[in-house]
């Protein structure tokens, strides 16, 4: 992150707080998904009452910074207090932090709990000491942010004091300063100049807080203690009623703002107070050009920003589409596979746990889900059309696709291993029920690649993979998808419940690895001769009696 902040290329930083609820910290991460597309640098997480920054409730702090960087690939910030804690329990916060990856921290006195200071034995009190004691307890492991107010600190006796206390913190060990917010560039070209004339020298950013609302405006500047320009203040009186127009408004002036201190070349990037709301900051971005509308993955997932799984270039194809989960079951993993993939049985690999964590399940409302399932089941052949919906027509059969997978009956599974003799050499299968009734032809334990790609200066990689071992424990997952979310929808006795049971019960789970690259792929192939098999007069009583090859 650093590096890049003394690059000289323009780029935007995001700022959110931890939600009260479980529901709100799902939503925010579905949040941190669709900002963290646009590109920023680094997006910061502040502390907040709903859970103390070392706090495992799932809206603390530290939580929500977690997932940040381990499932969303973003670099984090974690804001940090030092205030009425002591050095031991500051302590544990960073080596918690450092355990989950995080390594950017926002260094902050924090607020008294009453109106005033009262001043305990042995705990901290200013920001400055607690940059000290991360420099001094973890080195240069962390990046350190510390916060910078324009027109001065509210509880400053002046200007110049509080300057004298920023450059305290910076000459402690802080890397750079990110503003409080401000609404005019003359603003912050003071406050560079004077922080240049005492011999700061960091990077700089900017605060900017593009206006959303009349009400969250007031609140806002009530907390940070500001004043609204006059100039702006007349405009939005007479609209404070209307928040579509103090919303475009917001984003004018911010647009208006952003340009003038892009342009005078002493700002390395901007840092957007978003409320936790996504409308406005994107349009800024967007109209500023700094909205990466294209993003370019180097792998087919968004790599992690924890720093043990950055060099991880192999996963499970399997969870292909549920990325987070497969970061949450190997979390605990010493080592991830790479170029040169390994059996995972490996005691380095570790154990693939059992799943579960609070933002990754579906919260949408049941209506919805109903809406997207069906109100009412009423044979297997309801739900193959929901599948068929899905996939939006016939599947492209023109590409190279190498991988398949799906659920089918157990007489289709029949058909399917009398065709899959004439691939043996080929097509590598795996075909397992819910009992865990293993089926397959592939080398036991023994990785299968499935994606490559080759690049200048480089060994082949294979990103991408069949992994047996981990396939049993997606199995699982997979099999519960039925019962767990789309049986539940429906009452206990109803039809609909009992085909999705069904369904869970009888049916095998199959994927099937086509190995010859260079030749166009067989699998559909594959799949229509395994369907002429079944319609065939008579096959189907013999496929029901002997599934087996």
């Amino acid at each position: 992150m650093r590096r890049r902040m003394e690059s000289g290329d323009k780029w935007f930083s995001l700022e959110f707080f931890p939600p009260r609820t479980a529901q709100g910290a799902v939503n925010l991460i579905s949040r941190f998904d669709q900002m963290g597309a646009g590109g920023p640098l680094f997006i910061d997480v502040t502390w907040h009452p709903a859970g103390d920054p070392g706090s495992d409730k799932e809206t603390s702090s530290m939580a929500i910074a977690s997932a940040a960087v381990n499932y969303c690939g973003l670099e984090t910030v974690l804001h940090l207090t030092c205030c009425r804690q002591s050095q031991e329990e500051i302590t544990g916060h960073l080596h918690k932090a450092k355990q989950l990856g995080l390594k950017n921290i926002l260094a902050l006195r924090g607020d008294p709990v009453g109106d005033q200071w009262e001043e305990e034995e042995g705990c901290f009190r200013y920001a400055t000491d607690l940059v000290k004691l991360i420099r001094s307890e973890f080195g240069d492991y962390f990046d350190i942010c510390v916060a910078g107010y324009p027109k001065g600190h509210p509880d400053a006796e002046s200007f110049e004091d509080d300057l004298k206390h920023l450059k305290g913190k910076v000459s402690a060990g802080a890397d750079f300063i990110i503003t409080q917010l401000f609404f005019e560039a003359d603003t912050f070209f003071h406050f560079v100049k004077a922080c240049s004339a005492i011999g700061i020298t960091c990077p700089i950013l900017p605060g900017i807080f593009p206006i959303q609302g009349y009400h969250s405006l007031r609140q806002l500047v009530k907390l940070s203690k500001l004043e609204v320009p006059q100039k702006i203040r007349d405009v939005i009186e007479p609209i404070k009623d209307n928040d579509a127009a103090i919303c475009n408004y917001g984003i004018d002036q911010a647009v208006s703002l952003c340009q003038e201190l892009l342009a005078s070349g002493l700002v390395p990037g901007l840092h957007f107070y978003t409320l936790n709301r996504r409308m406005a900051t994107t349009e800024v971005l967007k109209r500023l050009g700094m909205w990466a509308e294209d993003p370019r993955r180097p792998l087919p997932w968004a790599v992690s920003a924890h720093p043990k799984r950055r060099e991880e270039d192999v996963r499970p194809i399997f969870w292909a589409s549920r990325p987070k989960s497969y970061i949450y079951r190997t979390q605990d993993w010493d080592e991830f596979p790479n170029g040169r993939w390994g059996h995972s049985s490996s005691p380095a690999f570790g154990e693939l746990k059992d799943y579960y964590l609070f933002y990754l399940t579906s919260k949408a409302p049941r209506e919805e889900l109903l809406k997207m399932w069906g109100e009412e089941l009423t044979s297997e052949e309801s739900v193959f059309e929901v599948f068929v919906h899905y996939l939006s027509g016939e599947p492209n059969q023109s590409g190279c696709t190498a991988y398949l997978e799906f659920f089918t009956s157990r007489e289709t599974v029949g058909a399917l291993l009398q065709v899959l003799k004439k691939y043996e050499q080929r097509v590598n299968y795996h075909i397992v029920d819910v009992k865990g009734e293993n089926i397959t032809n592939a080398p036991e334990l023994q990785p299968n690649a499935v994606t490559w790609g080759i690049f200048p200066g480089r060994e082949i990689i294979q990103p991408t993979v069949v992994d047996p071992v981990s396939f049993m424990f997606w199995k699982d997952e997979a099999f519960a998808l039925w019962v767990k979310q789309w049986g539940k929808l429906y009452d206990e006795e109803s039809p609909s419940r009992m085909i999705i049971q069904y369904i869970h019960d009888n049916y095998f789970l199959v994927n099937l690895v086509d190995n010859e690259f260079p030749l166009d792929n067989c699998l559909w192939q594959v799949v229509e001769d395994t369907f002429e098999l079944l319609n065939r007069p008579g096959a189907r009583a013999d496929r029901l009696r002997d599934p087996a090859p």
